[in-house]
């Protein structure tokens, strides 16, 4: 009979704590100073150094830019910057007092993050504690978190280290939900204190939250969300029990849920919500889908990622269903990008696309993943879409489209044809295959069934990119920043298209080349006409083909 494994390989203890732990860690915020900036005097004819004639002001810009350890270290640079050091907001990330070599356990930092919160007298401008196991330490925790309240600390990182024999999570001490001058909170592998306990607990500064891998119960987030009056960006991630979600905020701008076991989530009243995000959801056990339920969100216009096979959509009351007749009730007519998550190989979940892009129709932006399907279920050609008949987003509205992962197959050769086919208003396509790790056809074969396209009933002029990728199947993990960063109008694109003034001769612009974000491109290949190279997030175009038709795109109705 085979051994179970031992608590001590080396290898299930990597598994139980530094896999889940370097995933939480890559959607944490970057702590706001610099750990490679050197501070030196440098002296005057008079032996007088320059920096320590400036204002104090400029002084204390100077050390809260540093890390703690080297902000302390100031004060030994000459009698001018002794207090400096006292009377400035500084930053506390425990990863920058680890000496080389040494463990990211080790009890000298977790001594010396103490003897920091002690001897500051505060305000502490972040503070970043995510390397410690934090179950071994009780006493140090309850006390950080008291100096910390005392000291008004403004952005808390808070991230148990799990100890390798994967013990139940260590309770979240009360004390943090004390500290009522919190404007950003991230919280990781706890287990989230009974809230029933937390009295009059709020959070009325806080503007960001993130919960990684916390044990939750339903209602908990609820509760955070409700005591907290500012919050604009939730950030959710990995929970293995199922939980209900339900939203109500007037001040929420974000909503990002990443490898969460979720039964459902509701947005009941949100009237600020302009993203929601769910990526890589899961239903618990005996739970066939993940319901989402969209109510009161007006300024909602970018949702994703949605799968067909995973997701049972209700807007308002109403369960979209394959075939649904919609009515006015049924849309949401805010939404300007859109992002599904497609396994074309299985007929129900092809079924539902149609309805679920009925009921979004000012779409400007779709971005399709095709999904792994190991037992495909036949085939649905062109006749299924035909019978579709016209959606309004896509006939009239719909001016950017990518389709990621793509496997030359029948299903979504058909898909394709019917978007070319009726869109009106198409500018830009990319189509990316799938690595040719996981499919037993050559990049080439892939790109052959995209060059024979017959464009003869094609309803746009448009740019058609086709290209491919050397990235895992389902591409890369979903990250927080990019869905929180609102100075990208689109994140979910993999590809940033930059629009470039037309010549008097053109209608249309092209794609303009910048640089990739993960995945490292393979030589180009073109057809007709080539654009420009795309700005790619997570998958550059290894060929890319442009397709044009003399026909004029045209216009479409105006959406609020």
């Amino acid at each position: 009979m085979a051994r179970p494994p031992s608590t001590a390989d080396p290898h299930l203890q990597y598994r139980r704590t530094e896999r889940p732990s370097s995933f939480i860690h890559s959607n944490l915020p970057d702590p706001p100073v610099s750990t490679t900036a050197r501070l030196r005097a440098a002296l005057t004819s008079a032996g007088v150094d320059r920096i320590s004639r400036l204002p104090d002001s400029l002084l204390r810009e100077i050390v809260s830019r540093l890390p703690a350890k080297d902000a302390a270290r100031t004060a030994l640079l000459a009698a001018r910057w002794r207090g400096v050091w006292r009377s400035t907001p500084v930053a506390l990330v425990d990863t920058h007092l680890l000496p080389n070599g040494a463990s990211a356990s080790s009890p000298d930092v977790t001594d010396t993050v103490s003897h920091i919160l002690a001897a500051h007298p505060g305000p502490f401008r972040c503070v970043h504690l995510t390397r410690a196991r934090m179950g071994e330490h009780p006493a140090h925790l309850r006390l950080w978190l008291r100096l910390l309240a005392a000291r008004g600390v403004q952005e808390l990182v808070l991230v148990n280290r799990p100890s390798p024999s994967g013990d139940v999570p260590v309770p979240l001490p009360k004390t943090l939900f004390t500290i009522s001058t919190l404007t950003r909170l991230y919280i990781g592998v706890w287990k989230f204190p009974d809230a029933a306990g937390l009295g009059a607990a709020s959070f009325p500064h806080l503007r960001e939250l993130g919960i990684c891998s916390v044990a939750v119960e339903t209602g908990d987030i609820d509760l955070v969300v409700a005591r907290s009056p500012v919050l604009e960006i939730l950030n959710i991630q990995g929970t293995m029990k199922g939980v209900h979600l339900r939203l109500i905020s007037k001040s929420l701008r974000c909503v990002q849920i990443c490898a969460f076991v979720l039964e459902s989530v509701e947005v009941v009243s949100a009237p600020c919500l302009e993203r929601l995000i769910l990526s890589e959801c899961l239903s618990p056990a005996g739970v066939s889908c993940t319901t989402v339920k969209i109510g009161n969100a007006p300024k909602l216009t970018l949702f994703g990622k949605l799968e067909t096979g995973k997701y049972a959509l209700e807007i308002q009351d109403t369960v979209i269903r394959a075939g649904i007749k919609t009515g006015p009730s049924m849309m949401l007519t805010s939404v300007k990008t859109l992002s599904l998550k497609v396994r074309f190989g299985i007929h129900n979940d092809v079924k539902m696309v149609p309805a679920f892009l009925k009921c979004f129709p000012c779409l400007e932006a779709l971005h399709i993943m095709s999904g792994k399907c190991d037992h495909p279920a036949g085939k649905l050609n062109l006749e299924f879409w035909e019978e579709v008949g016209p959606i309004v987003g896509v006939r009239l509205r719909m001016k950017v489209m990518t389709f990621l992962d793509y496997h030359a197959q029948q299903d979504e050769i058909a898909f394709l044809q019917y978007i070319f086919q009726n869109a009106q208003v198409l500018k830009y396509v990319l189509v990316s295959a799938v690595n040719p790790r996981y499919t037993p056809l050559s990049n080439d074969d892939m790109f052959n069934t995209l060059y024979g396209l017959s464009d003869d009933l094609w309803l746009s002029k448009f740019s058609f990119a086709i290209g491919g990728t050397h990235g895992p199947e389902g591409g890369e993990p979903w990250t927080f920043q990019r869905g929180a960063n609102f100075s990208d109008s689109d994140p979910l694109a993999p590809v940033k298209f930059i629009i470039r003034a037309a010549g008097p001769e053109t209608h249309q612009q092209k794609p303009q080349a910048d640089k990739t974000r993960q995945q490292k491109p393979q030589a180009a290949k073109t057809r007709q006409q080539k654009p420009q190279a795309a700005k790619n997030r997570q998958q550059k175009p290894q060929a890319a083909i442009a397709k044009t038709r003399q026909q004029k795109p045209k216009a479409g109705n105006r959406c609020n």
